[in-house]
């Protein structure tokens, strides 16, 4: 890491894991030394109670943008609080296609997170139509906006920012260095644009085909401050290898 921002790893196990992953993982942490270095772990709701907070941070994978009422199957960000989450993913490229989340939905569940007291993940980033194209700054700048529009800069002081290139996750293809690099340095100059310091202090996570070969080169860039990180998540000897290459 060349600033002074701590870094944060996020395991997101998506639909897959156990109990008995959940009691592995956290003996793999619980013999490692990661004191300079935040781990959050955001398996599925059922596994929430597998974890000890005080081995990693715990997250939801999504909320609800209610808070409570006739909306089965939704989970509400106390209920998320009340095992122990203090984080919860936002905006997922996964939940953006497989339920077409819009812009504004996201937004709508970034409020309701900050409000109830849960740290957001907020999820960004382009699909390879996009990158093609050469707009995705236009379209990570939308995303970032329809959070803006509703809870403004200064709400970003307690906000993480997850840069996903879509076209790069499960597809083969990888991200380089210098091109998650050239992405999260746009996020935060265009956040400083409205307010530098909130920017300088804010944490982007680069989340896509992690592994513990490249994590080490990734997180060396001077606008990556660690790594959403899922299929490597799922092992845990590769994901502690991982949160170790953030410490720098």
């Amino acid at each position: 890491m060349q600033n002074n921002r701590r870094p944060l790893v996020a395991g997101n196990w998506k639909m897959n894991g156990s109990l008995e992953l959940a009691a592995e993982l956290q003996q793999t942490f619980q013999q490692a030394s990661l004191q300079n270095i935040d781990v959050l772990v955001c398996p599925p709701f059922p596994y929430l109670q597998g974890f000890d907070v005080s081995v990693s941070a715990l997250g939801g994978q999504n909320l609800s943008q209610y808070n409570s009422g006739a909306h089965t199957g939704e989970v509400s960000a106390q209920m998320l609080k009340s095992v122990g989450c203090s984080y919860v993913l936002v905006g997922h490229s996964e939940r953006r296609s497989d339920n077409a989340e819009s812009n504004e939905l996201v937004a709508s569940k970034v409020k309701v997170a900050l409000e109830q007291g849960l740290t957001p993940v907020l999820c960004v980033g382009e699909a390879e139509d996009i990158r093609d194209s050469g707009e995705f700054f236009d379209f990570i700048a939308a995303q970032l906006d329809a959070v803006l529009n509703l809870v403004g800069i200064a709400e970003f002081a307690h906000i993480v920012v997850a840069y996903e290139p879509v076209w790069a996750i499960g597809t083969g293809k990888t991200a380089s260095p210098e091109q998650a690099q050239e992405v999260h340095a746009f996020i935060r100059g265009y956040l400083a644009n409205l307010d530098s310091e909130v920017a300088s202090k804010l944490r982007i996570l680069y989340g896509g085909s992690v592994k513990a070969v490249n994590a080490k080169e990734l997180f060396s860039q001077p606008d990556v401050d660690g790594g959403l990180i899922g299929g490597a998540s799922l092992d845990p000897q590769e994901f502690l290898n991982i949160c170790l290459a953030a410490k720098g």
